[in-house]
């Protein structure tokens, strides 16, 4: 039988422009629900996108603490969350729920 090599998938290849960003965030808070590692993990995919280095030095932020609050595995304070948002041109807006 033959083998078959596989790589790792890393979304964060396939994030190219801001609009793919903005819009793989949406998808992400859609599917999340309340599980806020869940987003924490997207924004860091982005992060990686855009560049981790260049964003430590946006936000004043170390690039290894990024990483790790970034992980999905870490708990970042909001106000982190917001930093790296507005470091990576990120709008945090609001809207009204559907109610099913």
């Amino acid at each position: 039988m033959k083998k078959i090599k596989l790589s790792k998938w890393d979304s964060a290849e396939y994030l190219k422009t801001d609009e793919d960003m903005v819009l793989y965030l949406e998808a992400c808070l859609e599917e999340a629900g309340d599980d806020a590692a869940f987003i924490a993990k997207a924004l860091g995919t982005i992060a990686r996108a855009k560049g981790m280095t260049q964003l430590a030095k946006e936000t004043g932020l170390g690039r290894e603490s990024l990483y790790k609050a970034l992980s999905g595995q870490g708990n970042p304070s909001f106000a982190t969350i917001l930093k790296v948002m507005n470091a990576l041109g990120i709008k945090l807006h609001a809207e009204k729920a559907q109610v099913a």
